[in-house]
């Protein structure tokens, strides 16, 4: 096992504008009062976080003592002019539908492609495990969003599914597991497990 390293990806616990269905890119929202007894029974090496405060405020409500290094590029995909608007304000523009149909072949208006959003993405995840490897660390959580989370999925489980087949839910994370060298060679984890997380106080 000395050769393993385990990744983990949690999603930001339930905001009000995901109560709504809002579209939440860079934009923040606070988290519901429902989600802040949400704690992690497990413990990692090192922690990082997209710096928007959904997740920091996530962060330090499942790992109470935890150190967290905040990276940019792990945002949300930012969804421009349509951030805050719900499915049912948006469905009779044509360029929505557009969207829908083909989220890599069209941008929202002033928002940012897919193929931005998985370029930022993968330089954040490469300052991640550049640092992983580098210190030899054989675990860290991190906390970020589901779009982030779909697309390192597609791109890392050992299971290959597109972007929009994976169900990221706020209440579990997805521990990824990699053979060291296969991490440093941008290759495919061995397993990948769920991680619940529990009420503070059960479980």
């Amino acid at each position: 096992m000395d050769d393993r390293v385990v990744i983990a990806l949690f999603r930001h616990g339930v905001t009000e504008e995901n109560k709504r269905k809002a579209y939440l890119g860079w934009s923040d929202s606070p988290l519901s009062p429902e989600t802040k007894d949400r704690v992690s029974s497990k413990n990692y090496e090192h922690y990082y976080s997209s710096d928007l405060q959904r997740c920091v405020k996530t962060g330090e409500r499942l790992f109470s003592n935890a150190s967290i290094k905040l990276i940019k590029e792990l945002r949300e995909m930012n969804f421009g002019q349509w951030e805050g608007k719900t499915y049912e304000e948006l469905k009779e523009n044509v360029h929505y539908r557009n969207w829908l149909k083909a989220p890599n072949l069209h941008i929202t208006p002033k928002g940012e492609g897919y193929q931005e959003f998985t370029q930022r993405v993968d330089s954040g995840w490469t300052k991640i495990t550049d640092e992983v490897l580098r210190s030899d660390l054989k675990s860290c959580a991190v906390i970020t969003h589901g779009g982030v989370i779909r697309y390192l999925l597609s791109r890392f489980a050992p299971d290959r599914k597109e972007f929009w087949a994976w169900q990221v839910n706020h209440d579990q994370g997805y521990e990824l597991i990699f053979e060291r060298e296969a991490l440093r060679r941008g290759e495919r984890c061995i397993l990948l497990l769920e991680v619940p997380l529990t009420a503070k106080g059960h479980g």
